[in-house]
């Protein structure tokens, strides 16, 4: 399995630099890679993996039934104040693929490979935090290579090995040595042991990858803490809320969906759109009146712009 799969990557090499030479932008060499996995893809229904659903109905069914877990899953921050949002889903959804190996007895351990610059932007994973989050830290191991390179060859030598449930590989923005060919790389790898690959992308843009799927990760606002008796917990904070837009999935258009993370029973849990919520991408902003007059100054007030809408913000 690990020679065709080695040798599949050398045909795509030798596609991709035939495609540059044709002229052919990075979409047009991630759809001719499709359609060279087709066959494999056909080879493989016979022994189809088990997937990881989020245990809500709707949002599995856009997934297909759930994440794949011999492929490539991308989660990504469009800016810095948005990668602990990302790096929380991402230890949420591995905290729930630890919930579904127990169920089988088989107890593998998670990398989690970090980035140098993300490590300083949003910080590293805290091992009490995790414990509150819902993973087993003796069960989580970290890597922090200084260098991209590094960081590469340390992921493909973790998936092939087998030896972790997951390995989730934290890259920050779009760097120039991480690209098509890169993503393409460890996602053969990942479907010759059949090994989930996690990417969290931190302050990136969208671009062309072997990703199954991308996750366009936001913080939502959490709701009150609830109590034993049904009421809520006036000024508490509750479990952690994400937005999801569903960027990259064989369905046509984006798809936005609101979860709730539960970390005692480890489960997703689906939310409604709350009145003030603001749709993906829209700034959360709020207008005001104009400032009173001076009482010594011959001036008019001026107009004041917009400002941050705190009861709205997450």
């Amino acid at each position: 399995m690990a020679q065709t799969a080695l040798a599949r990557e050398r045909l795509f090499a030798l596609r991709e630099t035939i495609a540059r030479l044709e002229g052919k932008s990075a979409p047009a060499l991630a759809a001719a890679e499709r359609e060279a996995l087709s066959e494999g893809r056909e080879r493989r229904q016979g022994r189809i993996m088990p997937r990881l659903p989020f245990g809500v109905e709707q949002f599995d069914d856009a997934l297909e039934g759930g994440l794949q877990l011999d492929a490539i899953t991308e989660f990504r921050a469009a800016s810095s104040c948005d990668a602990g949002a990302a790096s929380g889903l991402a230890m949420a959804i591995a905290a729930r693929l630890q919930k579904q190996e127990e169920e089988t007895s088989r107890l593998l351990p998670l990398l989690w490979i970090g980035d140098v610059v993300g490590t300083l932007e949003a910080g590293r994973p805290y091992a009490p935090g995790l414990r509150d989050f819902g993973l087993k830290p003796e069960r989580f191991f970290h890597a922090a290579p200084r260098k991209l390179e590094d960081a590469l060859w340390l992921a493909e030598a973790a998936i092939e090995s087998a030896a972790f449930s997951a390995v989730v590989f934290e890259v920050r923005g779009n760097p120039l040595h991480f690209g098509l060919t890169e993503s393409r790389r460890l996602s053969l790898r990942a479907r010759a042991v059949q090994r989930p690959l996690f990417l969290l992308r931190q302050a990136g843009e969208e671009e062309a990858s072997s990703a199954a799927f991308r996750l366009h990760v936001e913080p939502a606002p959490s709701d009150l803490r609830p109590l034993p008796d049904g009421s809520k917990l006036s000024g508490s904070i509750g479990n952690p809320i994400f937005r999801l837009t569903l960027e990259k999935s064989r369905n046509p258009a984006p798809l936005s969906f609101l979860l709730e993370w539960n970390p005692h029973e480890r489960e997703f849990l689906p939310v409604n759109e709350p009145s003030f919520a603001r749709p993906p991408g829209e700034q959360s902003t709020h207008s005001v009146a104009q400032l009173s007059a001076s009482a010594n100054g011959p001036y008019r007030p001026q107009a004041m712009g917009a400002v941050l809408a705190f009861e709205r913000a997450s």
